[in-house]
């Protein structure tokens, strides 16, 4: 029988694995670039501030001033996508994103079908043996 503790040191390896894949390593290299660049942290400041100032505007019912604010914010967003190390960020956590995704149904996945197969039963059906000497007892077929 293994332990909770034997599975989450597995998963710790398997996150120490997925922390070296070639996606990740663009991750890190995409966000150190746009840490580093000196008009998207100046933009990000800009719509933090805007965002601030917009919770305000709602706060004290100032309707008016805070549909101008959403507007500053948008223009502020679509410039701070438009800039193209930014653009590389959001593709990299899509590509990190789509690989921990994978993983996990891949593990989810692969725990099921060991738990049919231990109980001899059918994996393509996605029935346990239990399962299907219910449906035969109830007088189905198995399936």
């Amino acid at each position: 029988m293994v332990t909770d503790q034997q599975v989450i040191a597995k998963a710790r390896e398997l996150a120490d694995v997925l922390a070296q894949t070639p996606e990740v390593a663009r991750f890190k290299e995409a966000e150190a670039k746009v840490n580093g660049s000196d008009r998207v942290q100046t933009l990000i400041k800009r719509i933090k501030f805007l965002q601030k100032e917009a919770v305000n505007c709602k706060h004290y019912g100032k309707t008016e001033a805070l549909a101008k604010v959403e507007q500053k914010i948008d223009k502020a967003m679509e410039e701070l996508d438009s800039i193209p190390v930014v653009q590389a960020f959001q593709e990299t956590q899509v590509e990190v994103n789509d690989l921990l995704q994978y993983v996990t149904v891949t593990l989810a996945n692969s725990v099921t079908d060991r738990i049919i197969e231990s109980t001899d039963g059918d994996v393509l059906a996605g029935k346990t043996g239990s399962g299907m000497a219910a449906e035969q007892a109830r007088g189905g077929c198995g399936y």
